[in-house]
């Protein structure tokens, strides 16, 4: 084994729990179904499927790794680090994808339940064996930021960063990362060296990104007007809607949606629709964007479609439906403290 390998086998062993050796039958049915019901957020009902895939013997691996993403869901870190460190415990001396899987998975309930220490542990482990790891560094550095050492995250970006130099969504996520926690300076380098570099290969779209997000709005909007010639993605749109925002023009932002949406019904886009609408006080078109998105099956942006719409209700004043809306939301959100705080302020209307 070599040294790396021997970093990593060192972090399990301090994380996993000693267990009995074996992945169980190979057999799934309930971890099926368990995982099933986590992507509809049915996290107490998920964990009943997942033990009894223990029960009967199922890859106890999987297992376990259900029930771990099922108590993060619910908030419960500690117990959804408890249950990933116990998958972990059936693995092979060679780690593979889903030991790297659970990790992520296992540094993020670290994360959340404050231990930044352990989380970094993890990601640490992970780029020994995985130098390449991009995605991996970039969470280390947004450790770094959340423990204050702004040095120590910029040199994990800048790792991240020359592993895939045209990865923009990277680039976007550092600067947003940054923003969040008061580096928002060291953040807008990682898009303006983009722009620095002047590499005529620069899409108009990512260049309108990169302008947008460093707030030149008229260039930005500019580029990527540029760009709707030859794409006219949901991406593209939405991100030129939300330029005209920014400069004030809300009623065509509203318009750049609209046109988007009579040909091609998208979730983003109706959220975004929801959002301009809720801004030049069209309370009831903000309502009927957001509802229609939440209809579409498979979107992949629930939580914030419903907390909107709540935010709907409330600019109607219709405080009844709001609560009782917000009462489901953090049934199946509990850790959102902004939602919370919500909850706390219907309860006086």
């Amino acid at each position: 084994m070599n040294q790396n390998r021997k970093k990593l086998a060192a972090v399990l062993a301090a994380l996993a729990l000693v267990l009995l050796s074996g992945c169980g039958s190979g057999k799934t049915d309930n971890v099926d179904q368990g995982m099933a019901l986590v992507e509809q957020l049915e996290y107490e009902e998920a964990l009943k499927s997942f033990d009894a895939a223990v029960i009967n013997g199922e890859d106890m691996q999987l297992a376990y790794r259900g029930m771990g993403l099922a108590y993060m869901g619910l908030s419960r870190y500690e117990e959804a680090v408890s249950s990933l460190q116990r998958a972990l415990s059936y693995s092979d001396e060679k780690p593979d994808q889903i030991d790297y899987d659970i990790n992520y998975y296992l540094a993020t309930a670290y994360y959340k339940q404050g231990n930044l220490d352990a989380a970094k542990s993890v990601y640490e482990a992970v780029v020994a064996l995985r130098p390449k790891e991009k995605t991996a560094w970039y969470l280390k550095g947004v450790v770094g930021l959340a423990q204050g050492d702004a040095q120590a995250a910029s040199a994990d970006f800048d790792m991240a960063v020359s592993i895939d130099p045209q990865d923009y969504d990277l680039r976007i996520d550092i600067f947003c990362s940054c923003a969040e926690n008061g580096q928002q300076e060291l953040g807008q380098g990682y898009l303006q060296a983009v722009l620095d570099d002047e590499d005529s290969r620069l899409s108009d779209y990512n260049r309108g990104r990169m302008n947008y997000y460093l707030g030149n709005y008229d260039t930005a909007r500019n580029a990527l007007e540029n760009a709707m010639d030859t794409d006219s993605s949901s991406e593209v749109v939405s991100l030129l809607g939300q330029t005209y925002e920014q400069l004030g023009d809300y009623n065509y932002a509203a318009s750049v949606y609209n046109n988007y949406l009579s040909q091609t019904p998208d979730a983003q886009i109706y959220n975004q629709l929801g959002l301009c609408d809720l801004r030049i006080g069209e309370y009831e078109a903000a309502l009927a964007a957001f509802q229609s998105a939440i209809a579409m099956e498979g979107n992949q942006m629930m939580q914030t479609l419903k907390f909107n719409e709540i935010v709907a209700y409330e600019y109607l004043g219709q405080f009844d439906q709001a609560r009782l809306s917000m009462e489901k939301y953090l049934a199946a959100y509990p850790d959102d403290a902004k939602a919370q705080r919500e909850y706390e302020f219907l309860q006086t209307r």
